[in-house]
Parts: structure tokens; sequence; C-alpha cells
């Protein structure tokens, strides 16, 4: 730690402990009621600090004043940088009130300046359709360019400032809930994430068994979608008729952003269960002609909302084409996490669609008068005793097709999974019965399994249908609805 981060914790510190001595944080006598949270304006201008505050205004008032030198205008890049530097420092031993006074000094006094901004946007309006409009549209961009921005442009110079900016944000998305006023400063964040993290300045690496340790060791750590059960099962999924690749940023250069395992094969895959088989023998993959990417995982949630999903697909798909000539469909087998939920929520109603004929087979096979979807989930949840043509399986697989095929909210599909593939321009390709019998995979979905096929030529076209309100299915999952 610098002297200038050893000062600000030692002043912190001691006003903290003189706060408390003042009525500030502890002492005796009788409860007081809440009062609503004091804005950092008002904490500036006070002398003594309420309960529930974790800095005195005295120590907010010099927290502010070392944020400002960050970003005065006589300091340099570089220096901004080390001040910055030294904050962060501070940050990481401070408690967690400490922290929340500091972000919410970054969202009130590094505001952008409203006057200035209603001023701009007046001449701009005035301009518009005469030759001054280009001057005020670059006059009004400059008005609403927050000073934040600066700031945070001056965290992201030191060599750990990324990683502390990303981890800020984390912690961030997890405050939102309960305190709406720090909104402006993750929505900052990510926006400065979606330039900074933009796919032209990340590097696709391969990994691989020979990678260094502290890498492979991320693998296991960030895994999302099938837990990695121990070395020979990592060995497996590196093995030479698998790839995993992932995206990576020259300041964060040992963290893989988002990551994808990637399985060789001569069809498109219907189960996990040979795809995860340690003892199955090695495809040729000279004569492989499908790529089945299985599992993809974001590995920062700091960076939640920065897309570079659909990049990180793309870029694997050509990469392993210059590779595999052969290779001819790029698909996925991935879970369907949201379908039980949906489902238990929402099956009378699908209950209700079936024409008579049905709802007698179904009946039947449930064993009584009329099909309650309590019993249906009972049934199904013994997936791999239903024979192909029960009932209760086709029940379930054409309600999962409606799930992934028509529900839609704000124009986007229910399933988390369902969003990110068709988002970026997937389409749903194939239903799999039993194709995770896990306990997590029958939790989720009854261990039904979803292909989206990645067809390069009509990725555009899938995501216009997507826009328009359509999802782009298959003829085979089409004749389930």
């Amino acid at each position: 730690m610098n002297t200038t981060s050893t000062w600000i914790s030692r002043s912190v510190d001691r006003l903290r402990s003189a706060g408390k001595g003042k009525g500030g944080g502890g002492g005796e006598g009788a409860a007081q009621p809440p009062q609503p949270a004091r804005s950092t304006h008002e904490r500036l201008e006070a002398t003594l600090r309420r309960g529930s505050e974790a800095l005195s205004p005295r120590a907010l008032r010099q927290l502010l004043a070392q944020l400002q030198e960050v970003v005065a205008p006589r300091v340099s890049e570089i220096e901004g940088g080390r001040r910055a530097q030294a904050i962060a420092a501070w940050y990481g031993g401070a408690e967690p009130g400490e922290r929340r006074d500091l972000w919410q000094l970054m969202v009130e006094q590094f505001a952008p300046d409203v006057a200035h901004i209603r001023n701009a946007h007046e001449r701009y309006e005035a301009a518009k359709g005469t030759a001054d409009e280009p001057q005020a549209e670059a006059h009004l961009r400059r008005a609403l360019a927050s000073p934040r921005t600066r700031l945070l442009q001056r965290f992201a110079a030191f060599p750990e400032g990324m990683r502390f900016l990303v981890d800020l944000r984390a912690e961030l998305l997890r405050e939102l809930k309960g305190d709406k006023r720090l909104l402006p400063l993750e929505t900052e964040l990510e926006q400065l994430f979606s330039t900074w993290f933009d796919v032209a300045f990340l590097e696709l690496k391969r990994l691989s068994w020979d990678s260094p340790a502290s890498l492979i060791e991320k693998l296991i750590k960030y895994e999302a979608v099938h837990d990695i059960r121990s070395w020979a099962d990592l060995k497996n999924r590196l093995d030479s008729d698998r790839r995993c690749y992932g995206f990576f940023h020259p300041r964060l250069p040992n963290e893989p952003l988002i990551f994808v395992e990637v399985a060789l094969t001569g069809e498109i895959s219907a189960s996990i269960t040979p795809l995860l088989d340690e003892s199955a023998e090695a495809v040729d993959i000279q004569r492989a002609t499908t790529a089945i990417f299985y599992s993809i995982s974001s590995t920062q949630d700091g960076l939640r909302g920065v897309s570079f999903g659909d990049s990180l697909i793309k870029h694997v798909a050509e990469t392993l084409m210059a590779e595999f000539p052969r290779l001819r469909q790029f698909a996925t087998l991935s879970p369907i996490p949201g379908f039980r939920g949906w489902l238990a929520k929402h099956g009378a109603t699908q209950l209700e669609r079936l024409d008579e004929r049905q709802r007698t087979e179904l009946a039947r096979a449930l064993g009584m008068e009329l099909p309650q979807i309590g019993h249906v989930l009972a049934a199904a949840d013994k997936a791999l005793e239903l024979a192909p043509k029960s009932p209760v399986r086709q029940f379930v697989l054409q309600c999962a097709a409606r799930y992934l095929g028509r529900e839609l909210q704000d124009g986007k599909p229910l399933d988390p999974v369902a969003r990110f593939h068709l988002g970026n321009g997937a389409r749903v390709e194939r239903l799999n019965w039993a194709g995770d019998p896990s306990a997590k995979g029958l939790k989720q979905s009854f261990g039904l399994m979803v292909n989206y096929l990645y067809d390069l030529k009509r990725i555009d076209k899938h995501r216009s249908l997507l826009a328009q309100g359509r999802v782009p299915v298959s003829g085979d999952v089409e004749s389930l609805l």
C-alpha cells in the first residue's frame, strides 16, 4: 500500500472512531425511529453522521477530495491512475457501508450537469434542419458525457484497474435491488464495458490439457452447465475430439471472460451422457461433420449484460472450419432450465388445449378419470421409464415445444438459455427426451434437452424473425406445436 492509500486508511479509521464517540454510530439511549437516507450532498454539509451511515461527514469530505484529485484538470492520466489506485487499495480494506458511501459519491457528486444538458438540448431542438444542427448535436453529446465517465476511465488506467471495476460492478449488481440510487453508476459501467470489451479487443484462445494449471483450474471453477467431477472428467473434455475456447481481454490476461466446450461428432447429439463418458473412445476428428457446443459459461458477474457470446460462437465456428473442412453443422446440446417451473405454473392451461382423444389417452395413462397437472408432473419425473409413445411423454414434449417456440416476454424467449441462443441467431432444432438423466437435468426439465442449430447463412434471418415476435423452429418442433 503506498503513502496516499495509507493516509486515506488512517484518516478514515481515526474519523470513524471519533464519530462513534459523538453519537454517530454507537452510544446509549432510546432507539430512534428510522430516518430517510440522506444524500451525499446533505451529508457533506453536516457535522455529525446518522447511525446508519458508515463514514462521518468529515471522512466523506476527505474521500470526495481524493476522488476529485483523480480527475483534476492539471493531473496527468498517469498520475490520475496512481491516485485512483490508492483509492482502490483503500476500498479493498473498506467495510461494506464505506464502499457504499464511495459508490454514492460517484453517483451524486460526478453526475452530469442537468442545466447544461437542458440548454444543449434546447439548442439542438432549435437547430434541427438548419446548418447549425451538426454543431448543436456535437454540443449535446459533450453535455451528456458524465464527469463520472472520466473518473471511471482513470480507475481503468492502472494495471489492476479493470479487475477492480469489474469486481465493483459485480458488487453493485447485488445491491441494486435494495438501493436504486446506485443505478446510474451501474449503467455507466455497463456502457463502458460494452466498449472496452468489444470483440475487436478480445482474443480467442484455445484451452487444452497443456494450458497453464491456473487456466485449467478456472475451467473447473467457472463451469456452470455440467459440473466437472474430476481431473479425468476434465481431461476427457480436452481430449483429441474436443475443443475448448475462451475470449480473453488484454487487461485480464489470465481470466477467460466466457468459454465454450465443443465436441466433434458425426451427427447432432441427443444426449449429454456419451459426451461426458470418460471411457468412450475418441471420435476420428478427420471424419467429424458436426460441432456440438455443449457448455457455454460466462465467468465474470461484473460483465453481466455485456454480450459477446454470439461473437464467441461465430469465431469458434470459423476457427473449427479452418481446421476441419468437413464440418457442416454447428449445434448446441442445451438444458432447458426454466421449463419445469413454467409447466408447474401453466400446466393446467396446457391440459385445456388437448382435444378429447388426447385428454382421454392421458387420463388412461395416469389411471384417473380427469388428468391433473400434479399427476402429470409426478409421472414425468420417471422420464426414463416412459415409452416413446407414452401420452405423458408426448404431452410434456408438446409443452416444451410451446415453451421454447411460442412463449415470449417483451419479445424475448422466457427460457434464459433459449434467450441467449435464439438472440444469437440460432433456431430450435430438436427436443431430446432424457437427454440429461442426471439429478440436475431431471430437476430442471424432466431430463429434456434441446438442440439449437446455428446455420451460419441464416443467422441474420433468424434474428429478424425473432425481432418480429416469431421464434425460428425446425419442422419437427413445429409439428409438436
